[in-house]
């Protein structure tokens, strides 16, 4: 099987990515001895030597898989019990600078789980003989030792022939769903709190501590809104330069968002916050929304652009933590998307990536105002049930506004639409 066939299946099996985002103005083992096989041990009772489609002998390739998963154990040993030697000497000397700048991020961020398990059988590289690809696994946790492990795949490229394979170089992650993470990529620095993990770059070092503290704010406002499991172990929150911002979960992120929240597997959510788009204010209401999307949404995300009302919504309610609807900022957008021939519908209200900032405020704050009007009505806990039955169990909003309220969806919605009319004008 070839690393592309490897790659996609293994992207079709893990949940799709969450984008979602506020507009700018918003929001030790031993090592283990590899020797090739001597010159009958593959042959065949014909004499001939047995050989896969790639042309490599297939025991040639069990026997180094086994020793590269060995050197990958030995590995995660090193890290998790904090031996930087140990964790290099897997590799040759020419990774070891990236592989010491993963190490340090990694601790930085408090890994507890590093599960590296090779996915299928190695293959050689062509044009450089002695080399081999593997694409690995690699499951781990943050901070907490007994969470379900996030998944991410790499290709990673060895040299065979001495005592024991040499890692080569470790390829970024860059198949779906989440792309390459920051720990991949760049120097990190951390600090940890009772809900929440934050980290950023060492430029950006000063900002971790009231970073830290409006996490932990934001994360009991978060906890409130958990839907279908317990809350997250914590909530993990990166904070993004300029050059991070465009790298970071595969960049590409349209020039309104000041923060999104993408899923990463087992039931986990990374938070990005762009460090140069965060409001005046602070970064406490944009905190507040994207934890709100990692406690509420699924590793599948949302059903489809129809729910993005509802998503974002409840995202900024919970954002807004209680202040009265007079004080949103974004009314005055709301009034004029409202003003502007906006057809009235919640299901057709999620902006598009080029967007004018006025025209996504707008949209978010219908967003929020929709389901500000559904909670004075039938209260927290019904519209946590409600959007359950929409975003998890992806029913639609009539069967799921008459199961869970008791009534037609038909006139809940002309309601909504009334209440954002009359609210903006």
């Amino acid at each position: 099987m070839t690393l592309a066939v490897i790659l996609a299946l293994l992207a079709g099996g893990v949940p799709a990515a969450v984008l979602t985002g506020l507009p700018r103005w918003a929001a030790d083992q031993p090592s283990a001895v590899w020797l090739a096989p001597g010159p009958d041990a593959s042959a065949d009772r014909g004499g001939s030597t047995r050989t896969g489609a790639d042309g490599a002998d297939p025991s040639v390739a069990r026997h180094l898989g086994e020793a590269l998963a060995a050197q990958l154990d030995r590995q995660a040993a090193a890290l998790l019990g904090g031996d930087r030697a140990g964790f290099l000497a897997v590799a040759d000397r020419a990774a070891q600078a990236d592989l010491g700048r993963r190490f340090a991020a990694l601790r930085a961020l408090r890994v507890t789980v590093w599960q590296a398990v090779p996915e299928g059988s190695p293959t050689p590289v062509s044009g450089r003989p002695g080399q081999w690809r593997q694409p690995v696994v690699v499951r781990y946790c943050l901070v907490v030792p007994d969470c379900a492990p996030s998944p991410v795949l790499v290709a990673t490229r060895w040299r065979a022939g001495g005592p024991a394979p040499l890692l080569l170089a470790i390829e970024e992650s860059r198949a779906a769903p989440a792309g390459v993470r920051p720990w991949e990529v760049s120097e990190l620095v951390g600090a940890v709190g009772a809900r929440t993990v934050v980290a950023t770059t060492p430029a950006l070092r000063r900002a971790l501590p009231d970073l830290l503290a409006a996490a932990e704010e934001a994360a009991t406002v978060a906890d409130r809104y958990v839907i279908g499991g317990p809350p997250p172990d914590r909530y993990r929150v990166f904070y993004a330069g300029p050059a991070e911002w465009r790298r970071w979960y595969g960049g590409g992120r349209p020039s309104w968002t000041a923060g999104y929240a993408v899923g990463v597997g087992g039931g986990h959510h990374e938070i990005v916050l762009n460090a140069d788009a965060l409001p005046a204010t602070g970064p406490g209401e944009l905190l507040r929304h994207e934890l709100t999307h990692a406690a509420s949404l699924t590793d599948r995300g949302h059903p489809s652009r129809q729910t993005w009302w509802l998503v974002e919504g409840l995202a900024e309610y919970a954002g807004a933590d209680g202040a009265p609807v007079r004080r949103y900022e974004a009314l005055d957008d709301v009034r004029r998307l409202v003003a502007g021939g906006w057809n009235g519908r919640l299901d057709a209200l999620a902006p598009t990536g080029t967007a004018p900032a006025g025209r996504v405020g707008g949209s978010y704050g219908v967003g929020y105002l929709a389901v500000h009007h559904l909670v004075d009505r039938y209260g927290e806990q019904q519209v946590l049930d409600f959007f359950r039955a929409v975003v998890h169990d992806r029913q639609s909003a009539d069967e799921a506004a008459d199961r869970v309220f008791g009534d037609d969806w038909g006139s809940l919605h002309a309601d909504c639409v009334g209440y954002v009319r009359s609210a903006s004008a």
